[in-house]
């Protein structure tokens, strides 16, 4: 692409390098995460037996593979392993200029469940690219990171461009909450040197339009939420208004920690305030991307009379759309057990009712401490003394974005404008990716560049999920910018 006078310089031939990565993505990396989106590779936490599956190693060595064969100058790779842990790719690339900082690059390989509710010719496993779309479980979020991370990289070696030392960390255990990552880090922590600048390709985008970097992460307290009333089912006709429905003590004891009409979180404990900063990035990123922000959702609608009835979103004001999904808390309830499917509904009072709860946190609530007052909270004085038990699941604590240095904003601003035509936008996430906070406190003087291919309606997690090529070749180019212009 040409670029216009009045971009920013950039270090790199910016066109010459889009040129190169595109052709990279178009001729082999779109097939290699084709290849990656069939493996069922998912997280241990939804396959206990991920070891004897195999899937995880098929994909990480896949990976390594890939990686060896693009023979990068300067490159040393090793899957490392820790007893009963998943394992994690680490490569390391000598620098070529004197600098005592380390850039590291951050992605992971394994994948949420399948989900229902694809496409009639979509599946999870069963890749379709379609429109520039690459479809299929966990290509987006994020097998792609590797293969991306390298491609920047052989971007800058192709123009004889000096670098830091280069250090990467693919690991496979992210979806369940990475419980593997800190010990790998820990034991990594010699190798990794002074990290300057951490690139981590597993964040989302405002839209398929300009670079967009992630200023804040919400953190997450998830556990199972389970009323007992009964060691076996009873004839409801029988039983009923004498034992006590399980799902009506469910209702109560959710009831202390969520205002259901609102979904305002009622413990004080789980809100922090928004730094002035952030709100005022929310306030130049819902001038961007304006309705957007909440129609990007796949509503579900009904018609009524010859109109179309959506349903309507908490608010439609963008500002506030985008603080309530990155700053506040907010409970769902992604799975439920205990209650049999439809067709085997017969008239039985069930002996008990279990939740999957996931709680998001705002970014500066510490995730231990809302788990120990969420498991107080729910279990505490149960209404008929049911036997209520709240079994702590996964648990990350949130992230906030150091403030960013010169150099590293005018960085992203010109990578941005040379590769989309458009500024740099800055947007909170309402995901959580563990190892930010580790690294955050780790390295605390290091740049954070935590972005993605995540746009709208790309899904992750949920059915039809797709990878943005177009936008993801443009991101490629820009890290390789950013790397570039690191001082």
């Amino acid at each position: 692409m040409n670029k216009p006078r009045d971009l920013p310089s950039t270090i790199l031939d910016s066109a010459l390098a889009l040129d190169q990565i595109s052709r990279q993505w178009d001729g082999d990396i779109v097939r290699q995460l084709t290849d990656y989106i069939a493996i069922p590779a998912k997280s241990p936490g939804f396959d206990p037996q991920w070891e004897q599956h195999g899937y995880i190693e098929t994909v990480l060595r896949n990976a390594a593979q890939w990686v060896e064969a693009q023979k990068v100058a300067g490159l040393k790779l090793e899957i490392v392993r820790l007893p009963g842990r998943t394992p994690v790719l680490f490569f390391e690339i000598e620098a070529t200029k004197a600098d005592a900082h380390t850039i590291l690059m951050y992605g992971h390989l394994d994948k949420q469940p399948e989900f229902t509710g694809w496409r009639s010719d979509l599946g999870p496993w069963t890749p379709k690219y379609e429109d520039g779309k690459l479809y299929g479980r966990g290509g987006a979020d994020d097998g792609y990171a590797v293969y991306a991370s390298i491609a920047a990289v052989q971007a800058l070696k192709a123009q004889g461009k000096p670098h830091a030392r280069i250090v990467g960390i693919i690991e496979t255990c992210e979806e369940s909450g990475s419980y593997d990552l800190l010990p790998y880090v820990d034991a990594l922590r010699p190798r990794l040197g002074d990290v300057g600048l951490v690139i981590c390709l597993d964040s989302g985008a405002g839209n398929y339009d300009q670079l967009w970097l992630t200023t804040s992460l919400r953190g997450l307290a998830g556990g199972t939420l389970k009323v007992q009333v009964l060691t076996e089912g009873i004839h409801s006709g029988d039983a009923s208004g004498l034992v006590p429905s399980s799902f009506r003590i469910m209702r109560q004891v959710l009831d202390r920690l969520e205002d259901s009409k609102t979904g305002r979180l009622l413990p004080q404990s789980f809100h922090c305030e928004m730094p002035a900063d952030r709100l005022a990035q929310a306030q130049a990123t819902a001038a961007i991307l304006g309705e957007e922000v909440y129609k990007r959702f796949p509503w579900a609608h009904a018609d009524c009379g010859g109109s179309t009835s959506f349903t309507l979103p908490t608010t439609t004001d963008p500002v506030e759309a985008l603080v309530n999904r990155t700053w506040k808390p907010t409970l769902s309830v992604t799975g439920a057990e205990g209650l049999p499917a439809l067709q085997d509904a017969g008239n039985v009072l069930r002996p008990y009712t279990a939740f999957k709860l996931s709680l998001r946190l705002p970014p500066l609530v510490d995730a231990a401490q809302a788990v120990q007052e969420l498991k107080t909270l729910l279990e505490d004085n149960a209404p008929y003394q049911a036997v209520v038990t709240f079994e702590a699941g996964s648990a990350a604590s949130g992230w906030n974005a150091p403030s960013t240095t010169p150099w590293f904003e005018q960085a992203l601003n010109a990578a941005s404008l040379a590769h989309f035509g458009a500024p740099v936008g800055y947007i909170g996430q309402g995901g959580t990716i563990p190892l930010m906070n580790m690294l955050s406190q780790g390295f605390p003087q290091a740049q954070m560049m935590v972005c993605g291919v995540l746009g709208p309606r790309s899904n992750a997690h949920g059915p039809n999920e797709f990878l943005h090529v177009p936008y993801a070749r443009r991101l490629t180019a820009a890290v390789a910018e950013v790397m570039a212009q690191m001082p």
